[in-house]
């Protein structure tokens, strides 16, 4: 397995976006976008995922010159057209939008349409921190999960990110998937020719399989709780919640008609709205109480939780975002390693468009 620094592959990233006719400013954001995921953990939707938004481009269903714009809004809301841009870079411009109004109105809340794949949620939620704001981040995706009870496929991993400030502590980020797992980590465990753990995946029947390449097959991802036991039914509801959020609000394609970014399914012939959706929110702390009381009750709140007496005592209990927090420090001070496959895809695509993956 390979290590590389987050800047041999930021400026490798940042290449092929340029090489695709993004500007250089979105092409600066995508990148930023593309590699907070390879930073915190999230191996799934890095520099992993560089190939799958060239594939989209190729095949026209990526505008990397797009006119992104508000087609709608009040005080507190908006509705932003993508203009199928690279959802990398339509997501930070939305959030920002969220930002601006909830700075005159309180809160802010933003639909997207016309998107598409815009990396890991949290990244866009974490925006509003720095204006001492709570920030909310969701999104559809490929129709890969079956409902409860269902054999179809007809909901994405649906995402949901949830940003919190604190003062002295670091920040309360809750960012996870509305299934048991994002369909990713399927990708990962291919390349490694490993199983999936029983409860991810469905075959064909809608009977569980531990095979990584079940949705490839015919399969689907089950929603969080792998079955109605164990309250897949909870999972499937978050997931709706999302979808409805994401795409019905805005005027984007849901449920089945989302547009997909695996390589295995096309877009369907019949779309109901325009592109992937995603849901954006800023909510002001001074809005509801002063800022500094707020964030010093956060203070209290997550030193409270993390000082739980644990199961075991080698494993503490975590407060949301301290994985992937301790992350990003360890791989900004070591690099960033890369699967073999992941590392050959990036070395074909460098060929391609004639672009060094080592600095």
């Amino acid at each position: 397995m390979a290590v590389y620094s987050h800047k041999e592959l930021y400026d490798f990233a940042h290449a092929v976006f340029m090489k695709m006719g993004c500007s250089e400013a979105d092409a600066t954001t995508a990148s930023d976008t593309l590699l907070s995921a390879d930073l915190r953990g999230v191996d799934s939707h890095g520099v992993a995922r560089l190939s799958g938004y060239v594939r989209l481009w190729e095949k026209g269903r990526i505008n990397t010159t797009p006119d992104i714009k508000i087609v709608h809004e009040s005080p507190s809301t908006a509705v932003v057209d993508g203009d199928a841009g690279l959802g990398l870079v339509v997501a930070p411009f939305a959030m920002q939008v969220a930002i601006e109004k909830a700075k005159n109105a309180g809160t802010g809340w933003v639909a997207v349409k016309n998107s598409n794949h815009y990396g890991i949620a949290g990244y866009h939620a974490m925006k509003a921190l720095e204006h001492d704001m709570i920030g909310m981040s969701m999104t559809n995706a490929s129709p890969l999960v079956a409902p409860t009870f269902s054999k179809e496929r007809l909901l994405g991993t649906n995402p949901i990110a949830v940003a919190i400030p604190a003062k002295d502590e670091p920040p309360y980020v809750g960012d996870f998937a509305t299934t048991t797992a994002a369909n990713g980590k399927l990708e990962i465990l291919q390349r490694k020719d490993e199983p999936a753990p029983e409860g991810w995946i469905q075959d064909a029947e809608g009977n569980v399989t531990t095979s990584a390449y079940g949705v490839k097959e015919g399969g689907a991802l089950r929603p969080l709780g792998g079955d109605r036991a164990n309250g897949s039914h909870k999972g499937y509801i978050l997931g709706s919640m999302v979808d409805i959020f994401s795409a019905v609000l805005s005027g984007a394609n849901y449920g089945p008609w989302a547009p997909p970014f695996v390589s295995f399914m096309d877009p369907v012939s019949d779309p109901v709205g325009e592109g992937l959706g995603h849901f954006f929110g800023a909510m002001r702390v001074d809005a509801f109480r002063p800022a500094d009381e707020f964030k010093s009750h956060m203070d209290k709140w997550i030193r409270r939780f993390k000082t739980s007496e644990p199961v075991n005592q080698e494993e503490p209990v975590l407060i949301p975002g301290d994985p992937e927090r301790a992350m990003e420090n360890e791989r900004m001070t070591n690099g960033i390693p890369l699967l073999d496959a992941v590392e050959n895809d990036l070395w074909q695509l460098g060929d391609r468009f004639g672009v060094s993956l080592k600095g």
